[in-house]
């Protein structure tokens, strides 16, 4: 009971007190549960403000980058173990070296998310003399080599080779978008001679270069690069068609001169492996991702890596994936590809730098290509293009490059104005004085 003469605030002495009634349905504490439309649209809009922070696409190239890389390097041990023991070697050996590319990989990309876009335009050039000079070496008897048929490998002594033409790729892009950058500038990208000259001319150079060698993998690839190129500087419709048109014109004399593409070819959808096991390697990797069910038969248990399935750390070692991780890790590796083009395309989408636009868009319709092309072989979708999974697959020549273009998009979502003032805040010396700003001065003597 209240103590006498205390009465509340507002009511008489002895007044009841009022509650509020219960709601209807619910748990009896007095207030109304939202309803379940309104709760899940608070969430959409909680995931959407999440979606567009400045930093979203930052993270996204970062995270995605790294997760694949990392899991490929479990995957490149799990599928090359077989492998390196029935070439006498260490188990752990492809992955052993699989690992010091992904280290200088790491400094690469961490050098060129911090270095400023003069310098990545500056390096163009280099770049691509470099690697032009390179692909010319490969074509020289005695200094190219020949694997799997494709004269496109340079040996650097002992167990380490490289491949200039994955260079190549990165220095198209990086010349292609300095090129049209300037072009842009001068506003001469509305005349299509200035669309063409010289990207056209140098693009169908190191196509030539990486035919001259019989990579037709790769040259689809680079096809793509240029595609995406015109498609970003806004080339019309009949001329953009112009190209592609030639473009499929020299791939069908390629593929019809070529018993080898032609076989390649025949091998879509296949379900049998054929007369002479023409389409063994095929049919062999749609066995490995059907036996893997949902959540696969563990890591390190594929059967298929026991010599039934070619080249099952390279080309193929999404169907490992599939075989050892299930559904659940195929679908894993899937997002994470979608997540870093999505970002991709977010930084070449919200920038107003021309380089910065071509530069990464150029870079994410590599990753993205490479990566449909691959995996469509892999599910019989496609034909076999012998080109690797980018930053999952093994192979230091196609790593280096593509880590260094990952942190290239890192540099270009940095570069946005509200990414950096979202990192400004986030360094503790700006954070503590935007703080100490706000806080207002009290008097000397007040406690």
């Amino acid at each position: 009971m209240w103590p006498p003469g205390l009465a509340l605030r507002g009511r008489a002495p002895g007044a009841a007190v009022r509650r509020p009634p219960a709601a209807r349905g619910g748990s009896g504490a007095g207030f109304p549960h939202p309803p379940r439309g309104n709760r899940v649209r608070r969430m959409y809009e909680r995931a959407r403000r999440a979606w567009d922070r400045p930093l979203t696409a930052y993270y996204l190239i970062f995270g995605a980058g790294m997760l694949l890389t990392a899991l490929g390097l479990v995957m490149v041990y799990s599928a090359s173990m077989i492998k390196a023991l029935e070439l006498s070697l260490p188990g752990s050996y492809f992955f052993r070296k699989q690992f010091l590319a992904a280290v200088i990989g790491a400094a690469l990309m961490l050098i060129a998310s911090r270095m400023p876009g003069k310098l990545h335009r500056a390096l163009s050039y280099p770049l691509l003399v470099g690697a032009v000079f390179l692909m010319v070496l490969v074509q020289v008897p005695g200094i190219g080599h020949a694997v799997n048929g494709n004269q496109n490998w340079i040996y650097l002594g002992g167990p380490f080779q490289l491949q200039p033409s994955e260079f190549g790729k990165l220095a198209l892009i990086l010349w292609g978008a300095d090129l049209l950058a300037r072009k842009h500038d001068k506003r001469l990208l509305t005349q299509w001679k200035h669309l063409l000259v010289p990207l056209v001319p140098v693009a169908f150079m190191l196509l030539g270069l990486i035919m001259l060698g019989g990579d037709m993998g790769t040259a689809i690839i680079l096809a793509a690069i240029l595609f995406g190129l015109l498609w970003l500087a806004g080339a019309p419709t009949r001329l953009f068609g112009g190209v592609l048109a030639v473009t499929v014109a020299l791939g069908f004399v390629l593929i019809r001169t070529s018993p080898n593409r032609m076989s390649r070819l025949a091998c879509i959808g296949a379900t049998d492996p054929g007369p002479g096991d023409q389409c063994w390697q095929a049919v062999h990797g749609i066995y490995a991702l059907a036996s893997g069910g949902w959540f696969g038969s563990g890591l390190g248990a594929s059967v298929e890596k026991w010599g039934q399935l070619p080249e099952p750390h390279t080309d193929f070692i999404f169907a490992i994936t599939g075989e050892e991780l299930g559904l659940a890790g195929t679908l894993s590796v899937l997002a994470l590809f979608a997540a870093l083009g999505y970002a991709g395309i977010r930084v070449a989408g919200r920038t107003e730098d021309p380089f910065v636009r071509y530069a990464a868009g150029g870079v994410t319709t590599w990753i993205t290509a490479q990566a449909v092309v691959n995996v469509g072989a892999v599910l019989g979708l496609l034909p076999i293009a012998g080109v690797p999974l980018p930053l999952f697959s093994y192979g230091g020549s196609a790593l280096l490059p593509t880590m260094f273009a990952v942190g290239l998009l890192i540099a270009f979502a940095r570069e946005d104005p509200a990414a950096k003032a979202a990192l400004a805040m986030r360094r503790p010396g700006v954070r503590w004085k935007t703080m100490r700003r706000r806080v207002k001065r009290r008097p000397s003597g007040e406690r």
